[in-house]
């Protein structure tokens, strides 16, 4: 008879101190925990609903302006410091941290169209309806000082970017006097954001409702099409990370996009928050803005359930381990209704299913006409290609 004894020093099982958790030994041989898989899998489901019951990503809302907020800008260098163009003409320059407002300059007559900043974050640029390029001084004028611009620019017309209201959106070489390519949607393009990461990929805001993310070297062909907005997108800004996007509507909401997917993952909205012209990604890749019709800019949390502060390790380490479960389960059923599901405006709720009546429409008649063609006559365009209507080179 063979008698097997564990033998354990007690000394690796003394507290140091009273706070101190109790070493418990574990044997990890799966044969001797049959029962573990379903116990993650409700560990699993439980932080799904936590998720969903602590998601509160509303922090705060700036208000300020006497006109419609059209473009906002980030500073390079101060993660507290964001720059705001209005539809009079007024810029501000605010305060994230106090959430106030520190300058504020009458910087054009008309809408100011863009605004950014130089890296080194001592100056920045506008661009107003009248025509004029102005360079400001970030730090307010001194004593006795007049608020002044240090340049301005005169010009007839402006292309800065690469979006026409012809549908166009056109790639130039600055080192070239003619474009260096051109692809045509069926509608027209607001705005464009080039991934951060990687160089060759850009994602456009279209009016007809979706964002198409293009590479730069294939025009023919989106690399995918975002498809949530029920209405016109107004603007669109990434992640430093570049694995995600936001994008800013003329329904009333935002929504937050994995490059790699065609549906969002998030959606914001207020009740009180009208047509949201503009929106950022902050850079310490944390927190969202958007700019409104209503005057007021908004500061939205990128992920909707984090917890703000400072975090212990215990509590890094539950996060972490809750994330790996969510991660695990994702497909079964009940964890993905739960993680999906999100209340929307009566307002969108029914112009996506008026939508989602439409589409199915359209993929009878075109089921319907290809059964009924001659083979070969009818060719099924894939929904990437739908949309594009030529590409120049």
């Amino acid at each position: 008879m063979k008698v097997k004894m564990l033998s354990r020093n007690p000394d690796n099982y003394v507290r140091e101190t009273k706070l101190d958790l109790q070493r418990v030994p574990r044997n990890y041989d799966p044969t001797l925990h049959p029962f573990e898989v379903p116990r993650e899998y409700v560990r699993a489901l439980n932080a799904t609903k936590l998720e969903r019951v602590f998601a509160k990503p509303f922090l705060a809302s700036l208000d300020g302006h006497r006109d419609g907020v059209n473009c906002l800008a980030k500073h390079p260098k101060s993660l507290a410091t964001v720059l705001s163009g209005a539809c009079d003409g007024e810029v501000r320059i605010w305060n994230l941290t106090k959430r106030k407002c520190i300058r504020t300059i009458q910087a054009h007559e008309g809408f100011v169209r863009g605004i950014c900043t130089r890296f080194c974050g001592t100056s920045f640029f506008t661009v107003g309806d009248d025509k004029t390029v102005k360079h400001w001084k970030m730090d307010g004028p001194g004593y006795g000082e007049e608020e002044e611009p240090l340049h301005t620019i005169l010009g007839k017309t402006f292309l800065l970017g690469s979006c026409a209201s012809d549908r166009n959106i056109v790639l130039y070489d600055m080192r070239q006097a003619t474009p260096l390519k051109k692809v045509i949607l069926d509608m027209r393009t607001n705005t464009i954001c080039w991934n951060p990461m990687e160089a060759f990929i850009f994602t456009a805001a279209n009016e007809d409702y979706n964002l198409y993310t293009f590479d730069m070297r294939a025009l023919d062909t989106p690399v995918m099409v975002h498809m949530d907005h029920v209405s016109a997108v107004l603007d669109v800004d990434y992640s430093p990370t570049g694995k995600e996007f936001v994008s800013a509507s003329f329904d009333k909401s935002i929504r937050i996009f994995p490059v790699d997917k065609s549906r969002s993952r998030e959606v914001y909205h207020t009740k009180r928050m009208q047509h949201v012209i503009c929106v950022k990604w902050t850079s310490d890749s944390k927190y969202i803005m958007c700019g409104s019709d209503e005057m007021n800019i908004r500061l939205w949390k990128a992920n909707a359930s984090e917890k703000l502060g400072v975090l212990t390790s215990r509590e890094k380490a539950a996060k972490d381990y809750n994330q790996k479960l969510k991660e695990k389960f994702q497909h079964h059923p009940h964890i993905k209704r739960i993680a999906r599901h999100r209340h929307l405006p009566k307002s969108i709720y029914s112009q996506i299913q008026e939508q989602r009546i439409m589409k199915e429409a359209r993929r009878r008649k075109e089921v319907n006409r290809l059964k009924h063609s001659k083979p070969g006559s009818v060719s099924i365009v894939p929904e990437k290609k739908k949309h594009i209507v030529a590409v120049v080179k």
